[in-house]
């Protein structure tokens, strides 16, 4: 296996992110510098900085992407530091896949996750306008002012300019809509609400880019072959 995949493998990094930790020199292959295009074989000893990554890996390691249903009240994270996480409703086979992108604790929906980063790099890439869907639910009915601000001229949050494409998911219901965005920027969603005075009271997440959220239930995982189907 080359390198660059091998390394993306074994850390979920990107291809791109991996040539480039080669060419500076942060990959070593049985104490020496990697080399572009370097074949690694089960038998190698493999370092990233300084660690250790598996080299069997190369022998059985499948590139593998699943779907998550998350429900609220699960931290995407390996640390919980108390909190119940992801990881502790995934089977043990999954456990060495990484999350792509984030859902904040008391949000839900679709999560992707894999061992494959140049996926996840194709997914998360701001260069790459991945369109997620959220159904959102507000405290109060947004007023139609407060929709042409956001859908039309944007808000100017802390971080940079956010803009969101909002449609009502009932009609007559103006708490309750469709909102689709093209970035990933932390709580993005909640702050532009917020931002104009209202509370974001449920947030979950239908569509990443090409992937859907269907009929899985919550708490339950898919393979993303099978989940195309959904």
């Amino acid at each position: 296996m080359r390198i660059n995949k091998f390394l993306a493998l074994a850390t979920g990094m990107s291809r791109r992110a991996a040539d480039r930790a080669i060419a500076e020199g942060k990959v070593t292959i049985n104490g020496r510098p990697a080399v572009l295009g370097q074949e690694v074989s089960a038998q190698d000893a493999v370092r990233y900085g300084d660690v250790v990554l598996d080299s069997t890996l190369v022998a059985h390691v499948t590139p593998t992407t699943i779907l998550l249903h998350k429900p609220t009240g699960y931290i995407v994270s390996r640390n919980g530091q108390g909190s119940r996480t992801i990881y502790d409703l995934l089977p043990p086979e999954y456990h060495q896949l990484k999350p792509v992108g984030r859902l904040d604790k008391d949000s839900s929906g679709l999560l992707l996750l894999t061992n494959d980063g140049q996926l996840a790099h194709e997914l998360t890439h701001p260069s790459r306008q991945k369109a997620k869907i959220y159904e959102v639910t507000l405290g109060r009915p947004l007023q139609p002012l407060h929709h042409q601000i956001i859908s039309d001229h944007g808000l100017q949050l802390e971080d940079g300019p956010s803009r969101l494409q909002l449609e009502r998911l009932h009609d007559g219901d103006d708490t309750a809509w469709r909102v689709t965005m093209h970035e990933g920027r932390n709580r993005q969603i909640r702050r532009t609400f917020a931002a104009v005075g209202y509370t974001v009271i449920r947030l979950h997440r239908t569509d990443f880019g090409s992937y859907h959220l269907g009929t899985l239930q919550p708490g339950a995982t898919t393979r993303v072959e099978e989940a195309r189907s959904l």
